[in-house]
């Protein structure tokens, strides 16, 4: 008992999508905490790490090669990956292409009972339990493929609020097959955070209840502020939390949700009200 139960030694930690934002405060604080990083990613990876991957979420090979390139057991998963409205092929990246990642990862036997998952979801995908027949569809899809076919016949699915929705489904509905396999799976649900993807879309997302947090005297969280409940999730610390969604927004939802703060977007999306 005691501080080891937080730390990361021994262990091999798996970031994917870990060049910058929230991934690279994963990556860089795992490492800090006793573990050997590996991190995958599209983009260059900038900083020190035991090993960096290239990697195309939008493509099964790239995938496959990815995950054959880790070398070993991975003990705790950081699914970080992520793009805005407006990029092609929004959900392989935002979903489909982790979830690929995370089956190749059990396919190979590279997550030893006692691993962890945590992903990045969103406050935008608040209310995915209303939505829970059309998620099932895309989650009931086999592979990547499937998935991609699914996705390809209803184009309008394709965006960021829908991606998150399904990646707090997932969680939820994976936390015991996992289990069973001693694996457990998490997820995150960050408000406005100052990442570089928020900045470049920065008129939504950064001034997202900016009202709420003048009124607190805060600003939008940081990477790290992010990124160190992520690495309490998938550490042995929390070795009985599992399928849960982790909002962490300074509050705002649930005083929306409470009528504590006027936030009628909130109940809405939460079917607390009509839009």
């Amino acid at each position: 008992m005691g501080i080891e139960k937080f730390r990361y030694d021994g262990k091999r930690a798996l970031v994917v999508g870990g060049a910058t934002g929230m991934g690279a405060a994963c990556a860089q604080i795992a490492g800090e905490m006793g573990a050997e990083v590996v991190v995958m990613d599209y983009a260059d990876v900038t900083y020190p790490v035991a090993k960096a991957i290239k990697l195309d979420l939008r493509d099964p090979t790239s995938i496959d090669a990815a995950v054959d390139a880790i070398g070993g057991p991975v003990h705790a998963v950081f699914s970080c990956a992520g793009v805005a409205d407006g990029a092609k092929q929004l959900m392989l990246v935002n979903f489909i292409g982790q979830r690929q990642v995370i089956d190749r990862l059990f396919q190979k036997d590279l997550l030893p009972r006692g691993s962890a998952i945590a992903m990045i979801s969103s406050a935008a995908g608040l209310g995915w339990e209303n939505n829970l027949p059309t998620i099932f569809e895309l989650l009931d899809t086999p592979d990547f493929e499937a998935a991609k076919a699914w996705m390809e016949k209803r184009p309008e699915l394709d965006n960021y609020g829908f991606s998150k929705q399904v990646m707090l489904a997932y969680t939820a509905r994976q936390a015991y097959p996992f289990l069973k396999r001693g694996v457990r799976i998490n997820s995150i649900m960050p408000g406005p955070t100052d990442t570089p993807l928020a900045r470049a879309n920065a008129d939504t997302w950064l001034t997202f209840a900016k009202d709420y947090r003048d009124e607190l005297g805060i600003q939008a969280s940081t990477p790290e502020e992010q990124a160190y409940p992520m690495i309490f999730l998938n550490s042995d610390a929390a070795s009985h939390v599992n399928g849960i969604s982790f909002l962490i927004d300074a509050g705002y939802v649930m005083a929306g949700f409470t009528d504590a703060y006027e936030a009628p977007f909130v109940k809405v999306m939460m079917g607390r009200a009509e839009a």
